[in-house]
């Protein structure tokens, strides 16, 4: 959830509203000095709606977490853990002070997240949040997930409407749509024939 400062036309500069679950409308700030590009309500929005089956007691973890805002949806709508990782020191402040301003105990890690992925898996994770910077490719991060996920995984991915979702061998989009300039997208492993 970076890149380019923008946020929903709703939202006041700054802040991101957490839009449904037990912290709906709770805001969290988005710290001066970073360039985070929040994904949009509309987008949560539709994603969440995707994921109602799903999130109750997943265990998800939000790569590049910017500001928090889908793994924070998450945690709001009954996920039972999410992890953060996120190599901005400023961000890892900021995701530590909304979870303390929300009650909330997720795992926050200060560290780059394709190195992240490249140490032996110490949790498996059934549902991927992930929204890089659009000038960094997502094959390298979905070539790395595969010993992180648990058996039946959805990988969220956003990327700009002019790029497109990327085709991968090992896994196929389940569900895509787009919203102003984005397309997004939720993956699955392909099962083994």
């Amino acid at each position: 959830m970076r890149k380019r400062g923008t946020t929903t036309p709703r939202e006041p500069p700054g802040k991101v509203r957490i839009i449904g679950g037990a912290w709906r409308s709770r805001r969290l700030a988005i710290p001066s000095g970073t360039s985070v590009r929040p994904t949009p309500d509309r987008v949560r929005e539709t994603l969440f709606n995707w994921l109602r089956n799903d999130i109750e007691g997943a265990v998800c973890l939000d790569l590049y977490a910017g500001t928090g805002a889908l793994g924070f949806e998450a945690l709001s709508r009954g996920a039972a853990e999410v992890w953060f990782v996120e190599s901005d020191v400023l961000l890892v402040d900021a995701l530590e002070e909304h979870a303390r301003l929300l009650g909330a105990r997720p795992t926050i890690v200060h560290r780059n997240s394709l190195a992240f992925l490249d140490e032996r898996p110490q949790r498996r994770f059934d549902l991927v949040f992930v929204d890089p910077p659009y000038e960094q490719s997502l094959e390298p991060i979905f070539h790395r997930l595969r010993p992180w996920l648990a058996d039946h995984p959805l990988i969220y991915a956003e990327r700009p409407l002019d790029e497109g979702l990327p085709t991968f061998a090992d896994f196929e989009w389940r569900k895509q749509s787009r919203a102003g300039a984005v397309v997004f997208g939720l993956a699955a492993p392909r099962q083994a024939s």
